[in-house]
């Protein structure tokens, strides 16, 4: 039984490497939904799930899921320069501005 080949240890690196490519498309619509309803305070949103997946990963001892709170945790922290970014692509006309709300670069 010890000889045998085992096919979990050899799936889990496809298994994050799907789930890593699954997360940061998530994230992408996110951070767009994220500006356009609540703008640039979205980023403590992020900011705080970066925070709790940075917390997860390290409390987990599963490898796969801790790798995988890892991946959001960053994957959050790094939406909060994307969310000042979005902004700068809203003002320059390449994605819709919600009438809803001031910008601050229309003031």
């Amino acid at each position: 039984m010890d000889n045998e080949w085992q096919l979990w240890p050899h799936l889990q690196g496809l298994l994050i490497g799907a789930a890593t490519f699954l997360i940061i498309g998530f994230f992408h619509p996110l951070v767009i939904k994220a500006e356009y309803y609540w703008g640039t305070r979205s980023r403590w949103a992020f900011l705080a799930l970066g925070v709790a997946g940075i917390t997860a990963s390290l409390a987990v001892e599963n490898q796969t899921l801790s790798s995988l709170c890892g991946v959001t945790a960053f994957s959050a922290l790094w939406s909060i320069r994307e969310i000042k970014q979005q902004e700068e692509r809203v003002r320059k006309g390449w994605f819709p501005r919600n009438p809803k709300r001031k910008y601050p670069f229309n003031q």
